[in-house]
């Protein structure tokens, strides 16, 4: 009788002990559940509703084309998307043909747009595709128009007027991803080089060291938000560090210029999260809030890929930045409706900007499919 006791009270101990850890690990696994259940719901919803011009005055198509940058950043959400995705065919598919479609091109063959840092986002795509399909037709014409704009340097004049410099901060997301991962492919360490010195000029030109933000461009430093308040645009300080997290994602361990990389993103992170609301999100103004009430889910999204993506590589304090990520994760849901349309995206702009629940567009669902695959990972 006292052996059978003894072995009814440790079974009882040992489920005692165990329970509360698998309990943990059946609802990590229902949250993570429920984000890919939403993250297909939003991929899906926009693949459904996608729109893109093939016409416009003077064929300019800088915003609005199949390549152009608004629709690069979604394809690049959903190549990260389809990477993690439980049925990635669809997606993979989808995607396959859009750059079919393209032909796998760079956008605008002419004046400063040959150098514009827009034009070469659409190639963080194609690299994307090529890991997977390593077909040499999808980064042809990337690798082309590198290797132009490094045999005719460009203006270097920093001023927001000259293009050919990445003299605005939203060009930091855009092109120099291009350069580092070409470099890495290649082995040619001259794209990096090239890399370095042109985001360290728009550093030195756009970062406010007594702020810890971005301008956006040159033309506001002397502009001030209602309040009196210098202007920092919340979804162009949210593409920095975006561009950051892809940056430090693929700069090698060893680069001479990696420290200077994680302690700008580090810096700039901290800054963000204490201009987090309470309810999660980030507006289109990041010092001004009370005029920009609305949530601006770009943003939010953006940065929320950041932390996430620093939590999980290390690179941030999980104790410290867990509750922000979490909370503007939550806050982002909140903005979906049961569709799959995700609202309150603030429009192509270079500044603050009024944002309604209505307000939707293609960047917007990229960078919360980027967020999304990160805080997939997330313990």
């Amino acid at each position: 009788m006292k052996t059978r006791i003894s072995v009814v009270v440790v079974l009882t101990l040992l489920f005692a002990i165990s329970y509360p850890v698998v309990s943990r690990k059946n609802a990590e696994n229902d949250k993570k559940k429920e984000i890919r259940q939403v993250m297909a719901r939003v991929a899906n919803w926009q693949m459904q509703n996608f729109t893109y011009k093939t016409t416009g005055s003077g064929g300019y198509l800088h915003d609005y084309g199949i390549d152009a940058w608004t629709n690069a950043t979604l394809y690049m959400g959903l190549a990260r998307w389809a990477a993690m995705a439980e049925d990635p065919e669809p997606y993979y598919n989808w995607l396959y043909e859009i750059g079919e479609t393209n032909e796998w091109r760079i956008p605008a063959n002419f004046g400063e747009f040959l150098y514009h840092a827009d034009e070469f986002c659409i190639g963080q795509f194609y690299l994307d595709m090529y890991e997977v399909y390593k077909e040499e037709k999808m980064i042809t014409a990337t690798r082309e128009r590198l290797e132009w704009v490094l045999a005719n340097p460009p203006k270097p004049d920093m001023n927001y007027k000259n293009k050919q410099v990445w003299s605005w901060c939203d060009a930091l997301f855009m092109a120099p991803p291009v350069y580092l991962r070409l470099a890495r492919l290649t082995g040619e360490h001259r794209f990096l080089e090239f890399m370095h010195e042109q985001i360290r000029k728009t550093f030195t030109h756009l970062y406010s060291p007594e702020d810890r933000l971005f301008y956006r461009d040159d033309s506001y430093f002397e502009k001030q938000e209602q309040n009196g308040a210098k202007i920092f645009w919340g979804r162009g300080n949210g593409w920095v560090v975006a561009a950051l997290a892809n940056l430090l994602r693929d700069l090698p361990g060893n680069d001479p210029q990696r420290d200077f990389y994680e302690d700008l993103f580090r810096t700039m992170v901290s800054r963000l999260v204490s201009l987090q609301d309470k309810d999660g999100f980030w507006h289109a103004s990041l010092l001004d809030p009370e005029s920009y009430p609305s949530p601006e889910t770009s943003a939010t999204a953006l940065i929320t890929y950041a932390l996430a993506y620093g939590i999980n590589t290390g690179l941030l304090d999980r104790n410290t930045y867990q509750t922000p990520v979490r909370t503007a994760w939550k806050a982002l849901l909140s903005t979906i409706n049961e569709e799959g349309k995700l609202g309150y995206v603030q429009p192509i702009g270079a500044d603050p900007k009024k944002v309604t629940a209505d307000m939707t567009a293609v960047y917007g669902v990229g960078a919360f499919l980027l967020a999304g695959t990160e805080m997939l990972q997330m313990d």
